[in-house]
């Protein structure tokens, strides 16, 4: 008899709708809302209002309303959850909830849903936000104490099937509506390498396995060609699903799964909103896992493991976000009928955009979170995705690695960080490694801004900019990888980087694509990428070695119609300058011997310095230096329009006002340093 172990007891499923509700209302300009607790909601709206005398009454009973309820906004609740409380109790501290779900049907805007130690396998989607930044919801965890929610159950009543080979047989009911065994991973832009996927997934002792083809590969399992884990791709599985249900196969060597923790995704997502719109949430200090989360295209519903919803004002905070089938943290989009109907065209991905305009997309509406402090691993697709969705957000110092880590599919929307329209977004001092591409700004990252970012062995790139038309802002940053920069955009800005692998550049003719009025989503205008019109000041370039043509530097826009504006670059062991750069510090024979080192929850660089440091001729790097975009025809500045200053270098040393040091570091030294960057 095949026994199945639910902590909880709850309902598996998280009822995301195939389609969405109606498209987000426009907030009308003359509405007043208060919702606190069990008190009762109190409104006043006018609607078309005839004169403005009607105006300046309703604003001033607004004002005395305010003044009456303030005494009830004070009371905001706090709702508690533990392992051994009950769905029935009233969620306080003597009588606490059994289910994040409780809570959330009851908190209101202003409240607090505190989560005991524990683990809780269910599905949260919060039925309601907040009002505004001082008036969230928040979900956290107890100081202190560990909470694990999780999109899997517990699997026992395994059959030895061959040696090391185990089987089990669960019923459809098991999986309610959705069974992630009959679920294929598909979408646009999505590569399978003529193999079915499942949305499912299998873990022994917390590990994910190797989902296979066929039944063979589990019975004679052999390391995957190329796996950066040869052994851990012989930890196999495989299903079969006829009526009754399905049949999971899989290789636990010498472990009997009856006696170790065997776990399998059963839920598409662990935290998500049903429906658009449900803004002003705070989900701080999870572990996160096992979410059996679909392919998640710019051009239809992005469902992650934790995801937004195409919402407002959500802060993401010190979780641990980890083995998402396809994306851990989404900022993206609603889904609708034109899912998966782009034809993987730039064609479609315009058509989305406009619908996007018609469906709420901008800055009163959508966008402006904070993802910050999450250690995010172990998904398939993305650590954090968004399309349109995160307009106007900050992405901070993140530790994001093991993304794209099995390699058995593939496609056009994966990295570390994948945005599209990455407009006045600032991504700031996140850690990324092991993740395939680093960070990938496809399509309107336009006010973006990246600086003090840590890039290394990402075997794709670090930075991928592709089809943006500027201004964007790549600073201070650490890209150590063999391709620092894939260039496929005009308009950028780069200053304070270590560059220590290649520069690719190239054009992109067949593609028009969107830019905009400063500070907007808007279409200004389309056009395609004749390349060029960059900006590079104060950069470090490293080569491999002097009689090398590892096309490093900046040599390789030399053919691009539009020039560059250059000064102040270090290049060295055989970094190529830009043909037309006055005056380049080169150093042919001059090896720094980058290296970086990992020491516990620690990176350090280690960086031979010399008296070449001193060389370059810097300026101190503003809005006035960088000019106007060729497209766009805009100033670089920050994402509220104010003027741009590098006055901070990576570990916020206070630069020199008059000839900054060349590179991340201001006060970098002599000999072989070794910085703590991380």
């Amino acid at each position: 008899m095949t026994l199945i172990h639910s902590s909880t007891g709850l309902d598996r499923q998280c009822h995301l709708p195939p389609l969405p509700p109606s498209p987000v209302p426009t907030p009308q300009p003359n509405s007043f809302n208060i919702v606190r607790g069990n008190v009762a909601s109190l409104s006043v709206s006018v609607h078309n209002p005839r004169d403005t005398d009607q105006i300046r009454f309703m604003n001033h009973l607004t004002a005395i309303l305010l003044l009456a309820v303030s005494p009830l906004l004070a009371l905001a609740a706090e709702f508690h959850v533990t392992v051994q409380g009950d769905d029935a109790q009233d969620g306080s501290r003597r009588r606490p909830f059994r289910s994040l779900s409780a809570a959330a049907r009851v908190a209101q805007p202003g409240d607090v849903i505190t989560v005991h130690a524990g683990t809780y396998r269910e599905c949260v989607t919060p039925p309601r936000g907040g009002l505004s930044d001082a008036r969230r919801i928040t979900y956290r965890a107890a100081a202190g104490e560990r909470v694990f929610l999780k999109g899997s159950e517990i699997v026992r009543g395994w059959r030895l099937f061959k040696p090391g080979v185990w089987t089990v047989t669960l019923p459809n009911s098991f999986f309610g509506d959705y069974n992630p065994y009959r679920d294929l991973i598909k979408g646009d832009w999505f590569n399978d390498h003529r193999r079915p996927h499942h949305t499912g997934e299998v873990y022994l002792n917390g590990k994910s396995l190797w989902e296979m083809p066929q039944l063979d590969r589990v019975v004679n399992p052999r390391p995957v060609p190329g796996a950066a884990d040869p052994d851990g791709s012989t930890w196999t599985w495989y299903c079969e699903s006829d009526d009754a249900g399905i049949t999971l196969y899989a290789n636990f060597h010498d472990r009997n799964p009856n006696e170790q923790l065997v776990e399998i995704n059963v839920r598409r997502t662990v935290f998500y909103p049903a429906a658009p719109g449900v803004n002003y949430l705070t989900v701080r200090g999870f572990h996160m896992s096992h979410a059996a989360t679909q392919w998640a295209p710019p051009t239809a519903g992005q469902v992650g493991l934790i995801g937004t919803h195409w919402s407002r004002g959500w802060i993401i905070e010190d979780n641990v976000v980890t083995d998402s089938k396809c994306s851990g943290i989404t900022l993206g989009k609603y889904s609708d009928q034109w899912d998966n109907t782009s034809a993987n065209s730039a064609e479609g991905y315009v058509k989305t955009i406009e619908r996007a305009l018609a469906n709420g997309w901008n800055p009163e509406t959508i966008g402006h979170h904070i993802v910050r402090r999450n250690v995010i691993s172990d998904c398939e697709q993305t650590g954090i995705c968004g399309s349109l969705g995160a307009i106007f957000s900050q992405i901070h110092d993140n530790h994001i690695f093991n993304i794209w880590a099995k390699r058995q599919f593939s496609g056009a929307e994966m990295g570390g960080i994948k945005l599209h329209a990455a407009i006045d977004v600032v991504i700031r001092h996140n850690r990324i490694h092991d993740a395939g591409r680093a960070l990938w700004m496809d399509w309107m990252a336009q006010g973006t801004r990246i600086t003090g970012n840590l890039c290394y062995r990402n075997t794709t790139d670090d930075l991928f900019v592709e089809v943006n038309h500027g201004p964007f802002l790549v600073d201070h940053n650490l890209f150590l990888s063999g391709i620092g920069l894939q260039d496929w955009s005009q308009g950028g800005a780069y200053a304070h980087n270590l560059f220590t692998g290649k520069i690719v550049n190239r054009q992109e003719l067949r593609r028009d694509t969107p830019y905009h009025p400063p500070h907007a989503t808007v279409l200004a205008g389309l056009t395609n990428i004749s390349g060029g019109d960059d900006r590079f000041y104060n950069n470090i370039f490293v080569g491999a070695g002097a009689t090398n043509a590892s096309g490093t530097g900046l040599a390789v826009y030399d053919v691009r119609e539009r020039p560059l504006q250059t000064g102040g670059n270090l290049y060295l062991n055989g970094a190529r300058p830009y043909a037309r750069e006055s005056q380049p510090a080169v150093f042919n024979g001059l090896n720094p011997l980058v290296r970086v080192r990992e020491h516990d929850r620690q990176v350090w660089l280690d960086f031979a310095a010399g008296p070449e440091l001193k060389t370059p001729t810097t300026v101190l790097v503003t809005t006035d230096l960088f000019g106007r975009t060729a497209v766009a025809g805009l100033p670089y500045v920050n994402p509220h329009g104010s003027p741009l200053v590098l006055d901070r270098d990576y570990l916020d040393t206070k630069r020199k006002s008059a000839a900054p040091a060349v590179g991340p570091f201001e006060k970098l030294g002599r000999g072989v340093v070794k910085i703590r960057v991380w």
